[in-house]
């Protein structure tokens, strides 16, 4: 069934919300109590996804993420129109998420932001690394469309909660340009947004790239005829 644009964008921005308010949340309560560990901050960033993809993904697609949305343009899974649209609508949702966290815990100065703690080189190539894969297996566990939303939602969200797990103490994990803007606006942290822009960016056009290359003729390249998430 097609939803109206107004539905799809009402989705993204609460679908985005979820995730990071619930992400960002658990670091903050880890900061303050120590009480969720990183493990579990990994983990309830994986099952955020999880539940907002099986939610809301049969309504939006369930992107949440620019990145995602650029690379399923890229891979023609997507309108050209559908992008801005969509992006403003999860920078609206990671906003509000934020700012709804500051009024909660108005003295934590990050909010759980994405901050590098090794070099920036190092930082970027994570993140590059981790959305290409992250994009690399939404684009494989979306070709059949929405029958099997529950496994693509399981995949999803288990690939974040891996990439946080091991990468989340480097890079932050961020793998998404909304999750990391939201909390740096808000906290005043801006200084390397720049990198969780540009290298989830990169990560989800090489992750077009090696579909195109790895799946069968017109995976990647087939013309937009709808929504077929």
């Amino acid at each position: 069934m097609a939803h109206p644009l107004h539905k799809k964008l009402l989705a993204e921005a609460l679908g985005t919300f979820g995730i990071v308010f619930a992400g960002t949340s658990a670091i903050v309560l880890n900061d303050l109590s120590g009480a969720v560990f990183h493990m579990g901050v990994a983990l309830i960033f994986g099952l955020a996804v999880f539940a907002m993809i099986f939610a809301l993904g049969d309504i939006s697609g369930a992107h949440f993420n620019p990145a995602v949305t650029i690379g399923l343009y890229l891979a023609r899974r997507i309108s050209g129109k559908t992008i801005v649209p969509y992006i403003l609508s999860q920078i609206t949702g990671a906003l509000m998420a934020s700012i709804f966290l500051h009024l909660l815990f108005p003295a934590h100065e990050t909010l759980g932001s994405t901050i590098p703690t090794g070099s920036l080189a190092q930082s970027w190539m994570l993140e590059s690394m981790l959305t290409t894969g992250l994009v690399y297996v939404i684009l494989t566990v979306t070709r059949s469309g929405s029958k099997n939303r529950i496994t693509a939602a399981m995949a999803i969200g288990g690939v974040v909660a891996l990439a946080a797990l091991f990468a989340g103490p480097i890079s932050g994990a961020s793998m998404n340009p909304a999750r990391s803007l939201g909390p740096a606006v808000v906290s005043g942290n801006i200084e390397v947004l720049w990198l969780y822009f540009t290298a989830p960016i990169l990560g989800a056009a090489i992750a077009v790239l090696i579909c195109a290359c790895s799946k069968e003729s017109g995976c990647c390249s087939r013309k937009y005829t709808g929504d077929n998430l």
